[in-house]
């Protein structure tokens, strides 16, 4: 007989969270029509992301599954989970068994007509992603591999949970996912205070707590099921598909994934809601939930929706499509004759006279150009704080690759050896994967030996051949930005900024962490740790204080110091260190020759780096140059910061 300890103890109900309304019909509507794509839920810690998903698998219809009824599953996906997992792979025991080739279905699979929930899945490798967002939108899954062909259904509510603070998506996945709510915990002093007492009350009596709200989730799984039952009968008019189609115009989103997600989404909403037809306030709602994070095409971009926008829209859409219904009713009528009299004097004109619109006189604006502040050391600034000036000239920055192969973090920057990539080999070990050719020779050569004349391979464990991949890893990339007074000329200073945002944008997209230490005054600071938000990176960056000293010296120092300590968390995660600097190294007592030891030590720490010059003007003393030398790294240019010009710039640590 099962002990109390051993009895699993009840979820919570999701009738039972107080607030995140938001959240809850966005669930509930993926419920009803999980052609939508899924649910990414963005909060901070501690507003109950997970406990609302996982109350949801309550809520679902229960499931056929060979003759038998079976509740909806929840199916969890680890981030460290391998491709293999998620979307099945070669029954490995039955080939070496019965010869036989046979498909090993995974985590998609098991959750079909349940909840696929990735928690953290801004930490999930792109790759696996991807396959999540494909299987979500097709309901179906597809497999070609290690000789297979294989496919099956996979219709689930896919529900991601992400902290902003520990990394975003890129802009091409958060378009993938159907809709996305941000959470936040409520200021409201009653609610919170509601919320401590239902938590309290559920975690001193699970079943006691579960049983008050069985009613409430059991009316509420009942109207989902209602509302699919009822979803295809739901009509879209012309009307509201011109509003929708108005609407994602209006937003300027990317592609057609928007109007197709926004429109599944308030059909959904009409069935939740009961009614046969989309309304506006359908389309509202959807909108509310499907464009945010959509207009999002940068990774700095901040995320929401402007509600005085998305009025104005709906306004301009429902004129449109007033238009439409106006003219469809004259449709057919004939139009009267022009009248040459009822033409004013002023139409058919065009820009003879050269107004405005043909570049005139009045487009002219003023002369903005100043005069460009003195370069130099100290550049004439005084050595007080004074904010940093805004970037300027970003542009795509090239490849600045760390040497050698590592077996770092997934990502899209050097060369690793990775569970995803090319196949350059096949080894004894394990390996990632199947390599399918190597096994079928080694086991060749062993036929004979197994007295097999016809028939079947016959295959023994010895045989396996693993497969070595070779992919691309993300790195620490850690920003030392002089920030000194010879940095601070205003036209300097912004090319700079507009560099470092420029890097940070492409360590974005190759999912790096950054890091970013500011060099003046006496010493190097560490304005932001180590992270996988860069966005957090770029306004730490427009905030940062310029003026003073350059102690060049406690900037590589510092920067060697955030580089060992990151290797004893994250050992296979390879840094570059990219200093910003003109080189003139002032802070201190022989500063120029304490700058010069300390990038030896940070190249003897085995670390790859590269300079980039920002000295300017007609005379230039080449110190960065030096220092590029003493770390045994990478030279370029300010100027040449581009992706056309730089290339091959980091050389080998020694």
């Amino acid at each position: 007989m099962r002990s109390e300890e051993d009895r699993p103890v009840a979820g919570f109900p999701f009738s039972a969270v107080v607030g995140q309304d938001q959240l809850r019909l966005a669930l509930i509507l993926c419920a009803v029509h999980p052609g939508i794509g899924g649910v990414l839920v963005r909060g901070e810690k501690g507003t109950a992301k997970s406990t609302v998903v996982r109350a949801l698998t309550a809520l679902l219809p229960a499931v056929d599954d060979a003759g038998t009824t079976r509740p909806a599953r929840l199916v969890e996906l680890p981030v460290g989970a391998t491709e293999d997992r998620v979307i099945g792979s070669i029954d490995l025991e039955k080939v070496l068994r019965d010869g036989e080739r046979a498909f090993q279905p995974g985590l998609l699979a098991a959750a079909h007509q349940g909840v696929l929930y990735v928690d953290e899945v801004n930490l999930l490798h792109d790759h696996l992603v991807d396959v999540l967002l494909d299987a979500a939108a097709m309901g179906r899954v597809h497999i070609e591999r290690d000789g297979i062909s294989h496919s099956h259904p996979a219709k689930f509510v896919l529900v991601g949970t992400m902290n902003p603070e520990e990394g975003e998506l890129r802009p091409q996945l958060l378009d993938r996912f159907g809709l996305a709510v941000d959470v936040a915990a409520s200021r409201d002093v009653d609610v919170r205070m509601e919320v401590v007492r239902r938590r309290l009350d559920y975690e001193r009596d699970p079943e006691a707590f579960v049983a008050r709200y069985e009613s409430a989730d059991e009316e509420l799984a009942a109207e989902i099921l209602t509302a699919r039952e009822k979803l295809d009968s739901v009509e879209l008019s012309n009307r509201e598909l011109r509003r929708i189609a108005s609407l994602c115009a209006s937003f300027d989103v990317d592609g057609m994934r928007a109007d197709l997600v926004l429109a599944r989404t308030a059909t959904a909403h009409a069935a939740w809601r009961g009614d046969s037809e989309v309304t506006a306030e359908d389309v509202r709602v959807a909108a509310e939930l499907t464009l945010p994070h959509r207009r999002r095409r940068d990774p700095f971009d901040e995320p929401g929706l402007d509600q005085q926008q998305l009025d104005d829209a709906l306004e301009q859409a429902d004129q449109d499509a007033q238009s439409q219904v106006e003219d469809d009713a004259r449709d057919g009528e004939p139009e009267p004759p022009e009248n040459d009299e009822d033409r004013g004097p002023d139409e058919d004109r065009g820009q003879e006279d050269g107004g405005p619109e043909d570049g005139g006189p009045e487009d002219e604006g003023p002369d903005d150009d100043g005069p460009e502040d003195p370069d130099g050391p100290g550049g004439g600034v005084r050595a007080t704080d004074r904010p940093s000036a805004p970037p300027a000239g970003e542009f795509k920055a090239k490849l600045l690759e760390v040497p050698g192969v590592g077996e770092g973090a997934p990502g899209r920057r050097s060369r690793s050896m990775s569970s995803r990539g090319r196949v350059v080999r096949s080894t004894r070990e394990r390996g990632h994967g199947l390599h399918l050719t190597s096994t079928v020779f080694a086991a060749a050569e062993s036929q004979v030996a197994r007295g097999r004349t016809a028939g079947r391979l016959r295959l023994a464990p010895a045989d396996l051949r693993g497969a070595i991949r070779e992919g691309r890893e993300g790195n620490l990339i850690v920003f030392v930005v002089d920030a000194s007074g010879s940095m601070a000329a205003r036209d300097r200073l912004s090319a700079v900024t507009g560099a470092v945002v420029s890097l940070l944008r492409d360590a974005y997209q190759r999912r790096d962490k950054v890091a970013v230490i500011t060099v003046r005054g006496r010493e190097a600071e560490l304005v932001l740790p180590p992270t996988s938000s860069v966005d957090i990176a770029v306004r730490r960056l427009q905030s940062m204080r310029t003026g003073g000293k350059s102690p060049l010296a406690e900037g590589f120092l510092r920067a060697r110091e955030v580089v060992l300590r990151e290797r004893l968390r994250d050992p296979q995660r390879r840094a570059l260190v990219v200093t910003l600097t003109d080189g003139r190294a002032t802070g201190g007592k022989d500063a120029l020759h304490r700058a010069r030891v300390a990038a030896h030590l940070l190249a003897d720490a085995s670390v790859a780096s590269i300079v980039v010059d920002c000295e300017t003007g007609l005379v230039r003393l080449g110190l960065a140059a030096e220092l590029a030398r003493e770390l045994r790294g990478g030279y370029v240019r300010l100027a040449e910061l581009s992706a056309q010009q730089v290339a091959g710039v980091v050389r080998a640590a020694a």
